[in-house]
């Protein structure tokens, strides 16, 4: 997280103390750094240089539509997972051209809209989809492009509610019937076989899945060759891991524990693993990064309310609650946790928990943390991806604020909700 660092034990983001944000802005509020989302597109982007790519963000990371904008201007595609998704990627300006479509439950009426804006590829997961595209393409005319997404049954090491690539998985065709069903596609009338897509799971740390994954592929494209089934482009998904611990270091905060399977690789890591076996397909590339690009891009702002200790347990409670930021509760994600100014108080250990009536309600659990007191600001760190786009309203709480800093310039990008908000 280059872009958020502390300075004379205060945290900035970019060139701003992110203390003197929360105090004009108030909390819960997530903070975006325009850099550092510019700086990690360009990483996953210019590892494709002198190759013919699209890398389409996956909105459904964080599809802020100022974030949008940005990533537009950089070049990138979008990654929609609905109706909604698309309408929000060509809002913001992405070309049609530029946009696929992926989801194991597409509606009719959702295929109907992407028909209509000509969209680059539909990344079909099943049999019966493909006939239902098929039907709804020759009613309107046209012709649909797509790709079939392929489930290689790789076991990718991630949480399993982001495992997307095993055969017990709700996600893609079964590699071992891959072939039948493409010829299946290729004797429809109103389709375009176009791609294999794949997307083997989210927050993956290992290379290997990524290597097995992309021989496969390419033995697969191959394979269809010979058959007469052209295949123009590989969709090679997204699922590169982002640092959680010890996101942001510094003497007075407590070293969170690692092991070797959480080391992160790194973007340019991901892709040179899988390109020279991907670029022996001769297939135009695909890929669909979202929390790659816009995780450490983004911090949840939050203020403790009061502190408790009840002889077993000592709680820090503060104003976010899992409506903010679900992930922690969803599938005990850990998110870095720390005070936007550092003080010699010493440590303690604590749960960090919000103000929503659940005890899954919480950021951290037994961690040692900066001692912390009410009124004290503290951050939620590599909370750009899945933060906001999970958000609900859960206990009736309205909706967090989003700032975007750019240098020493701050600006709303998403107003606060008000109650009045509320239907």
């Amino acid at each position: 997280m280059t872009h958020f660092h502390y300075k004379e034990n205060q945290l900035f983001c970019e060139e701003t103390p992110v203390r003197e944000i929360a105090e004009e802005f108030g909390t819960p509020l997530y903070i975006y750094s325009r850099q550092q989302l510019i700086e990690n597109f360009r990483s996953i982007d210019g590892a494709f240089a002198g190759v013919d790519h699209t890398t389409c963000y996956a909105l459904k990371a964080n599809s802020n539509p100022e974030l949008l904008k940005l990533l537009v201007k950089e070049g990138a595609g979008a990654d929609a997972v609905s109706a909604g998704e698309i309408h929000h990627a060509l809002k913001a300006g992405f070309h049609p051209s530029k946009i696929t479509f992926a989801g194991v439950g597409k509606q009719d009426s959702e295929i109907e809209y992407a028909l209509k804006h000509d969209i680059f590829s539909f990344n079909v997961e099943s049999a019966e989809e493909l006939a239902v595209i098929n039907d709804i393409a020759g009613r309107a005319g046209t012709k649909a492009r797509i790709a079939l997404r392929i489930n290689p049954d790789i076991d990718a090491a991630t949480h399993p509610y982001i495992s997307t690539g095993l055969k017990t998985n709700k996600f893609g065709i079964d590699i071992e019937v891959a072939i039948e069903t493409f010829k299946y596609a290729a004797s429809l009338p109103n389709l375009q076989v176009d791609g294999i897509h794949t997307h083997i799971g989210s927050q993956i740390l290992k290379l290997d899945p990524f290597v097995q994954t992309a021989r496969k592929v390419v033995d697969l494209v191959g394979k269809l060759r010979a058959i007469g089934i052209g295949i123009r482009h590989i969709d090679f998904g997204g699922g590169y891991g982002v640092t959680y611990k010890n996101a942001i270091k510094h003497p007075l905060l407590p070293l969170e524990h690692e092991t070797g399977s959480e080391a992160t690789p790194g973007n340019e890591a991901f892709i040179s693993s899988v390109l020279p076996i991907l670029r022996q397909a001769d297939c135009k590339i695909v890929i669909e990064p979202g929390r790659a690009i816009v995780g450490n891009t983004g911090i949840l702002i939050t203020k403790v309310l009061y502190r408790k200790d009840n002889g077993v347990k000592k709680f820090v409670i503060v104003d976010a609650g899992m409506n903010d930021l679900m992930r922690p509760s969803l599938y005990q994600a850990h998110h870095q946790v720390a005070p936007l100014v550092l003080n010699e108080k010493g440590t303690e250990h604590v749960d960090i928990v919000g103000p929503v009536c659940e005890t899954g309600d919480f950021f951290a659990r037994e961690r040692t943390m900066p001692f912390m007191e009410r009124g004290d600001y503290a951050a939620i760190f590599t909370a750009g991806a899945y933060g906001f786009s999970l958000s609900s309203h859960y206990n009736a709480r309205p909706k967090a604020a989003e700032v975007l800093v750019n240098g020493e310039k701050v600006r709303v990008i998403r107003e606060r909700e008000k109650l009045e908000d509320l239907k």
